[in-house]
């Protein structure tokens, strides 16, 4: 039986004046900046091995899936260093490194970082998305490879089941296999919610003020979660046509502009309400601050898991530039970037 939700999508879709003459969305790509330069350098991190106690990698294997970008490879390998080095199960850790291009430099860089990493690059088809990224309020937000997460049960291969979708500026300082073990109780995604948060402020008045609209929450709870940090059912997602779904509420976005942000509304939109909520320390996320001045943040009380600079401000940016924020000396000892430029000791 068709959802509420669904049938608001079919129901707002035969009102929008569609075209085949849309004017293109125009995506502005950041690229690194030229440079005759090697690819950066980073240390080899150690080797990680089992514990005596954990089952063997075939059979009890944790799948995290995280985009592979060259502008955030240096927090890509700060989160899997913190992963391996808090696990008693390394071994069994299994990334999935999603790309919207082979970039050799990087994949070496990967290589020599973690010699024993066990790892597979899937490719991102860009493509997918060019023609239904809407303007957002931040350029980075609107890159094409920060919507792969909506294709990851296309992407991913059929024997995967669950994955854990982790954004590039994370560190784990606990055990990754007590989020991979959660208990989804039947839901598609599992994520910390945030019930506290102005929920209304994700959607514009054009949303909230149209009577159709307006009614997709309607029976539900609506909470924010933040998709930098995911556990998903793959197959459930697949077979519930969930990426459909999203890419729906994508093309009423590109008619009639109903949010501010990226790939984060349409995802609310299709789940808010009916996702697995997870314990908060899992996700302490805003540390990098708004999505336009990027100011400090504290730390949120209560025990932490996870630490998530989502916000304009990134802690290797600051760090480099001198004018660090206090969290961020918490990112630095797992930075294994080897710096061309003296230090202030040196």
């Amino acid at each position: 039986m068709m959802s509420r939700r669904s049938l608001t999508f079919l129901f707002f879709l035969t009102l929008l004046p569609f075209s085949n003459s849309l004017p293109p969305v125009r995506v502005e790509v950041i690229r690194r900046a030229s440079s005759p330069a090697a690819a950066p350098a980073f240390r080899e991190a150690p080797a990680f091995r089992n514990a005596d106690d954990c089952a063997q990698p075939t059979s009890s294997r944790v799948n995290i899936a995280m985009t592979l970008d060259a502008n955030y490879l240096r927090g890509t390998i700060a989160a899997v260093l913190s992963i391996l080095q808090h696990t008693s199960c390394p071994e069994n850790v299994y990334f999935h490194f999603v790309a919207a291009r082979s970039d050799p430099d990087t994949i070496a860089s990967i290589r020599s970082t973690f010699p024993y990493l066990a790892f597979r690059l899937h490719r991102f088809d860009s493509g997918l998305v060019r023609g239904r990224i809407s303007r957002s309020i931040r350029q980075a937000l609107d890159q094409p490879l920060n919507y792969a997460r909506i294709y990851l049960a296309d992407i991913l291969p059929l024997d995967v089941d669950r994955v854990i979708y982790l954004d590039s500026d994370v560190v784990v300082v606990d055990d990754i296999r007590a989020l991979w073990d959660v208990d989804l109780a039947g839901r598609v995604v599992a994520a910390p919610e945030y019930c506290h948060a102005n929920f209304t402020k994700y959607f514009t008045d054009a949303f909230w003020g149209d009577s159709v609209l307006s009614r997709t929450f309607d029976g539900l709870r609506p909470c924010y979660f933040n998709t930098g940090v995911m556990v998903m059912d793959v197959r459930r997602w697949r077979a519930g046509g969930y990426t459909q779904m999203v890419e729906s509420w994508m093309t009423v976005q590109k008619q009639k502009h109903i949010y501010h942000l990226g790939s984060l509304p349409p995802f609310l939109l299709v789940l808010a309400g009916n996702i697995k909520a997870v314990d908060h320390r899992w996700n302490q996320h805003g540390l990098g601050g708004d999505n336009m001045e990027g100011r400090c943040r504290k730390l949120h009380s209560g025990p932490i898991s996870l630490l998530h600079w989502s916000g304009k401000g990134k802690p290797w940016l600051r760090l480099d530039s001198r004018k660090p924020c206090p969290v961020d000396h918490l990112w630095a000892p797992y930075d294994l970037y080897k710096s061309s430029s003296p230090s202030l000791e040196e």
